[in-house]
């Protein structure tokens, strides 16, 4: 789960510790050398983001990260001609992010601080139509994300938190905690917008709401968007769908509010709203969201002017997590299907959504992960364009014509790179009345005649799917196929892929019946493949970090651990977190209301049944998982004489940036394992 909050201050527990930890951390070198082989291999891969397709049809543009330096490349719909997007001082000393192109298929909008001091982007546009020339088209103070061009070219919308210095995100690492906590300090995202002339933003949309998505309407003069009040952080799970006119000023109305509406959408969050073709109604996915921008749920409609939202895909068994209308009555889908990425045609009535046609499903990730399963289109809908990745292709450019089925990859950015993991294959299981999926990989240079170790691994979420991606150097189960494991990938009920009811089977229950799906899971591949069982290892990050915990206290079947991020104590964690917000849909009240149902999935409460080693890992400002969850299970094992060991990261939040420490926690991970659960 991406459900932790901004930092409080830390527990008495901690404070020595966390103090200690602000020093630089040591990194050992690997006591395997295959692992620093494989770490090296894994630092390699370049990531791919953002890819846009011109609305003409003619031309491409991404981000590539080399370096951690994020750069523009543009090139034709067939990946031929790419070249970098000519700047001073790019590619790579500097930073290109942020695309959209606008409607006349000429001009690049893109953020940049290749113009000015270093993290201080700029907005500007590329001619690439013309003479290449850029412009910048508007000095910013503050971040800014989701670059959009209203229909008629002449606007440039995004949001913008001004006077901000980091990523609007409760991943990234937190401030630290001072001063008049929830009051003083708090960001406001908000709706700006430049002319195409270039100028000073204008605020658009209230000060007193937080903005997470917006969409323009066809005819430039609306805007619909997602906002709750501050902090942004803790109230998206509360958040309604608003529209307004596209101008300063403006009073927004209430479309969608899921706390006061009667239906399956009640209590609910909702995402990436989008006007339907001729401005009728809009759009919208609704669902049970443990995360922002981790997106699954229905398909729901509601009328621009105001009215009941409908549910137009009830009982469906995937989960949609991106749309584009395609006339005003058809939608393109993105959507995960039993594990695997999924596009489909849908047509659309007053009351019903229902799947037309499958243009592909795929055993591969779609999308870079900013996005749910993002894709672009070209403005007359005959070519899509989207990153492309699994466990046997590193991260390309996939393009092509729509009715061709799956485009293939039209770049090389990342050929040369092979795996050294074993083969993949998708298992498929049922129990306790509900179909379960998951995702296998084999060891490496694999030999039926052994038996092999097996590592579990938990997704975060739980509201989310383990769908084939090719990893990188951060925290990861894939590489463990490297070094000689089985790694086990369940989906189990919680996930998305088999429909909103087997999203919604975990509430009130966390670490019980999703725990049993992955051991029914387990069972079911032992019963097929030499797995030997007494040597079973778990891990997870998040989510995967609370299952970490939670499950070595309900069952003596794994035999060493790695929990990342993880929760020990709900009970506890509802009282540090900011987020809280995210818990209520989930347990059904707040641990105020009913403290029992927090203590039935608290591992801290059944401490006394763990007796395996476990190694702890976190950031010491993780908005979302706070440290002081990792310092009581630590703690607790340590009482206890259970081996454990907590290393704590410096200035790191939810997602770790700094490269040394992404290569340092997988590092003590993959030996950890070694160390308890020898592959051969």
């Amino acid at each position: 789960m991406r459900t932790c909050p901004r930092l409080l201050p830390l527990l008495t527990l901690a404070l020595v510790p966390l103090a200690l930890a602000t020093q630089a951390l040591a990194a050992p070198s690997p006591v395997d050398p295959r692992i620093g082989r494989l770490l090296d291999q894994l630092g390699k891969v370049q990531a791919i983001e953002q890819v846009q397709l011109s609305p003409d049809g003619q031309h491409l543009a991404w981000v590539v990260r080399r370096h951690d330096k994020p750069s523009i490349e543009i090139a034709r719909a067939d990946g031929s001609d790419a070249h970098p997007l000519a700047m001073a001082g790019a590619p790579g000393s500097c930073r290109q992010e942020e695309l959209a192109w606008a409607p006349d298929s000429h001009r690049l909008a893109f953020l940049s601080d290749c113009g000015g001091k270093p993290g201080d982007l700029d907005v500007y546009t590329s001619d690439v139509g013309a003479d290449g020339k850029v412009r910048r088209l508007a000095d910013l103070d503050g971040y800014a994300q989701a670059l959009s061009w209203s229909a008629d070219g002449r606007t440039l919308a995004f949001l913008y938190v001004e006077g901000a210095n980091r990523r609007a995100s409760a991943v990234a690492a937190a401030k630290p905690a001072a001063g008049e906590v929830g009051v003083e300090g708090l960001e406001i995202q908000r709706i700006a917008t430049v002319p195409a002339a270039g100028g000073a933003p204008s605020m658009a949309s209230p000060a007193d709401r937080y903005v997470y998505e917006f969409s323009w309407s066809p005819d430039a003069r609306r805007f619909a968007y997602v906002a709750a009040p501050a902090p942004g952080d803790n109230n998206w799970w509360v958040a309604k769908l608003y529209a307004q006119d596209a101008r300063a000023g403006a009073a927004p109305r209430v479309l969608v509010d899921p706390g006061r509406v009667q239906g399956p959408l009640h209590g609910l969050q909702i995402a990436l709203p989008r006007w339907s073709p001729d401005g009728t109604r809009l759009a919208f996915i609704g669902g049970l969201m443990s995360d922002q921008g981790s997106t699954g749920g229905d398909l729901y409609a509601v009328p621009a002017a105001g009215g009941a939202p409908v549910n137009l895909t009830p009982g469906i068994h995937a989960t949609p997590a991106w749309f584009a209308w395609t006339s005003p009555r058809t939608l393109l889908v993105s959507q995960v299907s039993n594990g695997q990425s999924q596009l489909a045609d849908y047509a659309v009535d007053a009351t019903h959504a229902t799947q037309q046609r499958v243009h592909f499903t795929l055993p591969a990730s779609v999308g870079d992960g900013s996005a749910s399963m993002a894709m672009s289109l070209s403005a007359d809908y005959r070519q899509l364009a989207f990153a492309q990745s699994s466990y046997a292709a590193a991260p390309e450019v996939h393009a092509g014509p729509l009715e061709r089925g799956a485009p293939a990859a039209v770049t090389a950015i990342n050929a040369s790179l092979k795996p050294s993991w074993g083969k993949a294959e998708s298992v498929e299981w049922d129990h306790d009345g509900r179909h379960v999926q998951g995702w296998l990989l084999y060891p490496a240079n694999y030999d039926p005649a052994q038996r092999y170790p097996m590592i579990v691994s938990v997704h975060g979420g739980p509201a989310a799917a383990v769908i084939p991606r090719w990893p990188g150097v951060g925290y990861g189960s894939v590489p463990f196929s490297t070094l000689g494991y089985f790694v086990f990938m369940p989906n189990p009920r919680g996930s998305f892929g088999q429909g909103e009811a087997y999203v919604q089977a975990n509430r009130k229950d966390f670490g019980h019946g999703d725990l049993s799906d992955i051991l029914a899971g387990v069972d079911a591949i032992e019963k097929k493949l030499p797995v030997d069982d007494q040597r079973l290892g778990l891990t997870g990050w998040s989510y995967g970090g609370f299952m970490s915990m939670f499950a070595p206290t309900q069952t003596q079947r794994f035999h060493a651990v790695v929990a990342g991020a993880g929760i020990a104590n709900w009970q506890s964690y509802y009282g540090e977190n900011l987020i809280d917000q995210w818990m209520i849909p989930y347990f059904g009240a707040s641990v105020y209301d009913d403290p029992a149902v927090y203590a039935r999935s608290s591992a801290i409460g059944f401490i006394k049944q763990v007796k395996t080693p476990t190694l702890v890992v976190v950031g010491d400002r993780d908005a979302e998982c706070p440290a002081p969850q990792s310092f009581e299970f630590w703690h607790a094992l340590r009482a206890q004489g259970v081996p454990t060991s907590l290393v704590v990261y410096p200035n790191e939040g939810h997602h770790f940036v700094d490269p040394a420490h992404q290569r340092d926690v997988l590092q003590r991970a993959l030996e950890w394992f070694g160390k308890y659960l020898p592959a051969g």
